[in-house]
């Protein structure tokens, strides 16, 4: 997901500064709860996952053009599934730089405006799943709706962001609002395709019992939450 070069000009682009760093404000403050609560190994570790599987995401798997910006399956929800929401967090930070800097420069301009569109929907969702997952059900038992719902609004806070970026940049003339409906239909693939390796991916997990208990993945992957 790289939103267009040029939409928004120089003049406005500080607002992304601000969103991009009230984002990393926050994903700074969940990792030290997770330094806290599995230790320094654990985060670096799946951290070191995150980030080496966003940059996959973003240079392997197949991304197209679309309107105001790309179309890439992400994956946002199986990383916050499989590692929890600060190791999510900056890996999908830290992948989208390293991309930026080694193959995309002319993306680097608009870092924050991508960073902000990114991680916002990644906390929502977190917020999301402590809301629809029972405490006592792990990650691994998932069923498709509640991945579904997980990676709709995910998939729906980065159409809803980049939909602002671009009315910030370009206004509401009639091009631009059919710009952000091509884009926002072609996401329509992705929230399909997501819920479907969410499940694959935990179905993967249930039945690999020695990662039960390693500090490399999130502790609800195969736990109830603790009261």
């Amino acid at each position: 997901m790289h939103i267009e070069p040029g939409l928004v000009d120089a003049g406005k682009i500080g607002l992304s500064y601000v969103t991009a760093a009230g984002a990393g404000a926050y994903a700074l403050h969940l990792a030290a709860a997770a330094l806290r609560q599995r230790g320094a190994l654990s985060l670096l570790g799946r951290t070191a996952v995150t980030t080496a599987l966003v940059f996959c995401f973003f240079e392997v798997l197949p991304h197209q053009s679309v309107g105001v910006s790309e179309v890439h399956l992400i994956l946002g929800s199986t990383l916050l599934l499989l590692f929890g929401a600060a190791p999510a967090a900056i890996g999908l930070a830290l992948g989208l730089l390293l991309q930026g800097l080694f193959f995309a420069p002319f993306d680097l301009p608009q870092y924050g405006m991508n960073v902000t569109t990114l991680l916002v929907p990644l906390f929502a969702i977190s917020a999301l799943a402590r809301r629809i997952v029972k405490p006592d059900t792990p990650y691994v038992d998932l069923r498709y709706r509640r991945a579904l719902a997980l990676s709709t609004v995910y998939q729906a806070g980065i159409v809803g962001w980049v939909a602002f970026w671009a009315v910030y940049g370009r206004g509401l003339t009639l091009e631009n609002l059919a710009t952000i409906a091509t884009f926002g239909s072609a996401y329509m693939t992705v929230i399909l395709v997501e819920p479907l390796v969410d499940l694959a991916v935990l179905a993967i997990a249930k039945r690999a019992a020695r990662l039960q208990g390693t500090p490399m993945f999130e502790h609800r992957l195969h736990h109830a939450e603790a009261l």
